[in-house]
């Protein structure tokens, strides 16, 4: 049974899987910085000074008659909250992360289709048909 894992394991495609998730994981990481610290200062300051994360609404909970400044004051006061500020901080970096997939299979595609298009290119004669072509061409002379 060991043995049949370790065969599992070391497939190629198991392997390429894992790196992908990696690469995936550190992407959302970055992509997710760049969302919360270089886009949404400049939407906040474009909004008026707007903070999309501390956005919410108290459904239940709390005290009553209580504005909470964020939405952890909320949580702890023991109010229940629907966060759309950070949805709409979630939707932002979905959009982001597809644009940047759209880009890279965008250019997958393009280097596949080029690939495929040299190798129906026809090629040229084999250089042994080109010597026997030049020694019919002689003989015939």
């Amino acid at each position: 049974m060991l043995k049949e894992f370790k065969e599992f394991a070391m497939k190629g495609n198991f392997v390429d899987m894992a790196v992908g998730i990696v690469i995936g994981a550190a992407f959302g990481t970055i992509v997710k910085s760049f969302v919360d610290d270089m886009i949404m200062p400049w939407v906040g300051y474009l909004t008026g000074g707007v903070d999309f994360s501390n956005m919410f609404m108290v459904i239940s909970g709390g005290v009553e008659g209580v504005t909470y400044p964020t939405v952890a004051a909320a949580a702890e006061a023991g109010a229940v909250t629907m966060n759309y500020g950070l949805f709409i901080n979630a939707m932002i970096t979905f959009v982001i992360v597809a644009f940047a997939l759209f880009m890279v299979i965008k250019g997958m595609n393009a280097a596949k289709k080029a690939e495929e298009e040299a190798e129906e290119a026809p090629a040229g004669p084999s250089d042994e048909a080109v010597l026997l072509a030049e020694i019919r061409d002689a003989l015939k002379k």
